[in-house]
């Protein structure tokens, strides 16, 4: 094997077109996924007489959650059965899914109707998931694959920037429908690119049934856990997910409720009107989802820079480093109704972020038995899965409790004595906020400060930041009782 190094140009040149067809789709994936995903929570919770939905913050918990939960859980079996079928016929079946599915989802409007066909986009997704990467594995060797990563890594921010982006000016200026025909119709030109473009990389068929495939992976996920030191940093990292979770599930609903965002695009217009015009999507207000894209802009830009400062950190020591900063940034966005401490706790969440998702998948395969990195690797998925179902409860249930604007306000009128019409398709979310102001003589403004200094909504993240501070704990001892000891017994 030649040791030597080459010049970034000429590994950027040894990628085959196999690896840049890969990366694309992932970039078109990304877009229509988080373009839908992160205005999901607005949609599925908004005023009826704005196009959206109107559900309960239980009712989106449960949504968001336990279907993303399926998502993240399906992996472990659809890639066994795409290497069974092949990669192009996989690719294919998740687009023809997707497509249809995320036209459907603007066409639904009960919940059973929501959850059933955003389930079947999951579906879809979680066949394209593991061939993507498979596909970028197949396209690279010991030479380029840290690069090749990380190109795929940067085209996963990219589509995750872009597609919220697009989301945001679509439904201001035309509502909330074309932002599920934008996800269909880009995920309609990555069926294009498979169609005319990709080639079906050389690889091992399996003579095995699939049902033995897949009680194999099962199997395998089993052997995996077996392995305390594994089992516990999973069972860790749940509580990072969690915490992560809630700037796409919980936060731009709290920002919908609670941050003035026609302040915010004010004082944004004043220093840059094209920069306030861009994060209102045209509109007179700071759309949540473009304070929640800060995130996504933030890695785009500063990954490289992160990832070289936490190169001479220990591990264990950057994950830990990771979450406190983590914690920090996510409990700033819940601490006021200031826009620019939205911002400022998005940013630094991000940090947090860019310290500990690479790290985690690294240090995966640095605590993995030789000969067993893909076996081990394989589990990366699960503690996302048991985040996002634990999220269920945080956005929805307890969310609807402690934060939800239109239920405080609600409990505010009853003991007030003030009687009120039950919102619903004939008195929509919006109708009663405006009603509420005019019975209590306040403006909208006004009453929300009320309601805030009433029942501190922000409380919520103390559970968020407690999730957080938990984990780095976990995390802390984790280090101290396994790991150094280990490292200890190595030298």
């Amino acid at each position: 094997m030649s040791t030597e190094k080459k010049s970034f140009l000429k590994v950027m040149s040894s990628y085959s077109r196999g690896f840049w067809v890969a990366s694309i789709m992932e970039l078109f994936e990304r877009w229509a996924w988080y373009g839908l995903f992160a205005v999901l929570a607005l949609y599925l919770t908004g005023s009826t007489d704005e196009g959206a939905l109107g559900f309960s913050h239980i009712q989106k918990g449960q949504i968001m959650g336990i279907v993303t939960a399926i998502l993240y859980l399906l992996p472990l079996f659809t890639g066994v059965i795409s290497d069974k079928i092949g990669y192009k016929k996989s690719l294919v079946i998740a687009y023809l899914i997707l497509i249809s599915g995320y036209y459907m989802m603007g066409e639904m409007t009960s919940y059973t109707s929501v959850f059933a066909i955003f389930l079947y986009v999951a579906i879809g997704a979680a066949i394209f998931k593991p061939v993507a990467s498979a596909i970028i594995t197949k396209n690279t060797d010991e030479s380029n694959s840290t690069l090749g990563f990380g190109i795929f890594y940067m085209m996963v921010n990219i589509g995750g920037f872009i597609g919220p982006a697009f989301s945001s000016t679509l439904r201001t200026q035309y509502g909330w429908k074309i932002v599920f025909i934008q996800a269909a119709l880009v995920i309609f030109i990555n069926l294009l690119i498979v169609l005319f473009f990709f080639k079906e990389p050389d690889r091992v068929k399996s003579k095995e049934p699939i049902g033995t495939l897949l009680k194999s992976a099962l199997f395998n996920i089993i052997e995996a856990v077996k392995d305390k030191r594994l089992t516990v940093l999973l069972i860790i990292m749940v509580g990072f997910w969690t915490m992560f979770n809630q700037l796409f599930y919980t936060l731009p609903t709290f920002i919908e409720d609670w941050v003035d965002t026609v302040a915010l695009y004010n004082s944004i217009s004043d220093i840059s009107p094209w920069l306030a015009n861009i994060m209102s999507g045209g509109g007179d207000s700071v759309n949540p989802e473009m304070l929640i894209n800060l995130d996504a802009g933030s890695i785009i830009l500063f990954q490289l820079i992160v990832s070289y400062f936490v190169l001479r950190m220990r591990h264990v020591s950057a994950m830990i480093t990771g979450f406190v900063v983590a914690a920090i940034g996510i409990g700033i966005t819940f601490y006021t109704g200031n826009g620019f401490y939205t911002i400022l706790g998005i940013m630094i969440f991000a940090i947090g972020e860019m310290m500990t998702n690479p790290t985690f998948s690294s240090f995966i395969a640095l605590i993995s038995p030789k000969g067993k990195e893909a076996l081990y690797m394989g589990t990366y998925f699960l503690p996302v899965f048991m985040g996002n179902y634990l999220t269920t409860f945080v956005s929805g249930n307890l969310y609807q409790a402690w934060s939800d604007k239109l239920t405080l306000l609600q409990s505010e009128m009853l003991t007030r004595g003030i009687e009120m019409p039950e919102v619903g398709q004939a008195f929509s979310k919006n109708q009663y906020f405006s009603l509420a102001a005019e019975k209590l003589g306040m403006s909208e403004v006004e009453m929300t400060q009320m309601i805030w200094d009433s029942y501190d909504p922000g409380k919520i993240m103390y559970v968020v930041v407690g999730i957080g501070v938990v984990t780095i704990l976990s995390l802390f001892i984790y280090d101290r009782m396994v790991i150094r000891p280990r490292d200890r017994n190595e030298k």
